[in-house]
């Protein structure tokens, strides 16, 4: 697919999607949305493409959903269809990627904006960057994941907090609470976003895949189930090549290579 409304880069095994509508402070379409569902697939399929950055153009992250692009008669739309077609396979495809996800966020995440960093498994902030659950302000509820990402993050209270006053707070809250992995000056966010994306693309691919998988299986499992996914985890990541090469590496007392096998 030809893009319009994101660039898409790669480079030194990580891929970039940058959102491209920097006059609305990159507010979502549904346009932008089926580029951004496409965007992703893209790096699950691409084997050079070992982690993903997510960002926006211009002074701002998302600001959620573009209610302009909607029409005159915003609220005759089939919400339900509408988040069926273009939100919740583009959150289940990001938050289900194999590959480690980073959320640049270079300024405000408001509303489905902030559900996009939600569904990535970092989030590294710029100083200068707001966060809010916005949909309260206009009657309506979190959408696009918050519900199930947010409480898991902050808390159920600080979640509901968010949620039903729709209030923003700044990054240094966010990396208080637990939202934001790092915040740092907007003019290191580019540096200190890649030194963790190349970091991890250096990283043993299949096992990163699998430690993905047990720490969001194992929020939900009991203890016995996890202990059992782990186990089957474990054995998986030892068969690897990876595995054999990185303990040979070990003993040689040299920097292991990882290939994915």
């Amino acid at each position: 697919m030809a893009y319009r409304w994101l660039e898409f880069t790669m480079a030194d095994g990580v891929a970039t999607v940058r959102l491209n509508r920097p006059e609305t402070l990159n507010a979502l379409t549904d346009e932008l949305l089926l580029e951004l569902q496409d965007a992703v697939k893209t790096v699950e399929r691409r084997s050079e493409a070992r982690v993903l950055v997510l960002t926006g153009q211009g002074r701002g992250f998302c600001s959620g959903q573009d209610l302009k692009s909607f029409g005159d008669n915003p609220t005759q739309r089939d919400i339900g269809e509408h988040l069926d077609r273009y939100y919740h396979p583009l959150i289940e495809r990001l938050s289900g990627l194999s590959k480690p996800s980073i959320a640049m966020i270079n300024g405000v995440a408001a509303g489905a904006g902030m559900s996009l960093a939600l569904a990535c498994d970092f989030r590294i902030a710029a100083e200068e960057a707001r966060f809010s659950q916005a949909f309260v302000k206009i009657g309506l509820v979190p959408d696009s994941g918050s519900s199930y990402f947010l409480p898991r993050l902050i808390g159920i209270s600080r979640a509901l907090e968010m949620a039903m006053t729709g209030k923003m707070i700044d990054a240094q809250t966010a990396y208080a609470w637990g939202l934001v992995n790092r915040v740092v000056p907007l003019a290191q966010l580019a540096d200190e976003t890649y030194s963790w994306a190349r970091s991890l693309a250096a990283g043993p691919p299949i096992a990163l895949s699998l430690i993905k998988r047990a720490m969001w299986r194992g929020s939900e499992l009991r203890l016995s189930d996890a202990l059992a996914f782990e186990k089957d985890s474990q054995i998986r990541a030892a068969r690897t090549e990876d595995h054999q090469n990185a303990v040979k590496a070990f003993f040689e007392k040299r920097t292991p290579e990882f290939r994915g096998q």
